[in-house]
């Protein structure tokens, strides 16, 4: 549909596209433009294409070029294995030219890519993309809040040295709000740093085609499966720890999270990467990140509060605090009262 819909020629015949290696399973649509160009140089159409060159981009019914995911991560692949030349989706054609050393063309449809290949309008390659990481935004600002000295000290000291940390205390007392106005107290990621931010995020399909200049804040709910936090599926993507590199990990309402998802996170707080095994492949993401997690005393959330009673006996409170594991504890650096 695409090529017709470009005002080309679709050869009136049985087409058997190859896709090798044949054993290794494929999914995604950025296969798309690729097929098409064989198409179109195998039926005469276009005479040669350029040499060490590749297409990357999914197709529109109209013949319109479309963003894929991973585009950051295919582009250094591409310069690996000894491309020169790349043909991307012009969305998504200011990430891939990140990557120093490979000359990067945007391509908004398919005829425009035609007339490029038949040398009658030529698409210029785009300047490489300079990334802006000198500031480090955050929801909060830590001069914003009030009291809390000791649990200010307690994020500042794991911000300037990458310590785990948890924090209990009442319901309303600010530990999501320390743990928000944390970000703000990281220094900005280095240009290698956001480039594999902007890989994580690209392969797993979270952001809107731009750069991720920033380290990320992620929060996830306390209703998360293993899959979701650690990444997997059967498609390997990565997970919330994975989309937490170089970044913080919030954890609200820690003994709430099922203590089998809680004890996935051991292996990648030692390690620093998760290992995704499944029957046809296997998958190592990064997983650097910060753990902040915030916790209740107690189920009601007044144990040791000086202002409001725990309505809570003692063997609750122990049953409570038993949700969280000693290996998992022994990984958290810092336990702060709040």
């Amino acid at each position: 549909s695409a090529i017709k819909n470009s005002n080309l020629n679709l050869p009136p015949r049985r087409i058997t596209l190859n896709l090798a290696p044949a054993d290794l399973p494929k999914n995604g649509s950025g296969f798309d433009l690729a097929m098409a160009v064989s198409l179109l140089l195998a039926s005469k159409q276009i005479a040669a294409i350029p040499q060490n060159s590749a297409f990357l981009g999914e197709l529109g019914l109209d013949g319109t070029t479309r963003p894929i995911p991973g585009i950051l991560s295919a582009t250094q692949f591409c310069k690996e294995t000894g491309i020169t030349e790349l043909y991307v989706s012009a969305s998504v054609a200011p990430q891939a030219a990140l990557i120093k050393g490979i000359n990067i063309y945007p391509v908004n449809d398919l005829f425009e890519l035609y007339r490029h290949l038949i040398g009658e309008k030529i698409i210029l390659p785009i300047m490489p993309t300079r990334l802006d990481s000198s500031v480090t935004t955050a929801e909060i600002d830590l001069n914003e809040i009030y009291g809390q000295a000791q649990a200010k000290r307690a994020i500042e000291i794991a911000a300037s040295g990458n310590h785990n940390i948890l924090m209990s205390g009442p319901p309303g007392s600010g530990k999501s709000m320390l743990a928000k106005a944390l970000v703000g107290l990281l220094p900005a990621p280095t240009y290698s740093e956001a480039l594999e931010i902007t890989k994580i995020h690209s392969v797993a399909g979270v952001t809107d085609n731009s750069i991720v200049s920033n380290r990320p804040y992620r929060n996830p709910h306390h209703t998360a499966s293993n899959i979701a936090l650690i990444g997997g599926g059967q498609w390997p993507k990565p997970g919330e720890i994975s989309l937490a590199h170089r970044g913080v990990l919030f954890l609200d309402e820690l003994p709430e999270f099922p203590r089998s998802v809680l004890e996935v996170l051991r292996q990648p707080l030692e390690e620093g990467r998760v290992t995704i095994s499944r029957a046809n492949s296997s998958q190592v993401y990064p997983a650097k990140f910060l753990l902040v997690a915030a916790q209740n005393p107690c189920p009601c959330g007044y144990s040791g509060d000086p202002d409001m009673a725990c309505s809570c006996s003692p063997a609750q409170v122990q049953r409570y605090g038993s949700k969280i594991s000693g290996p998992l504890l022994d990984r958290l650096d810092l336990v702060v009262n709040v």
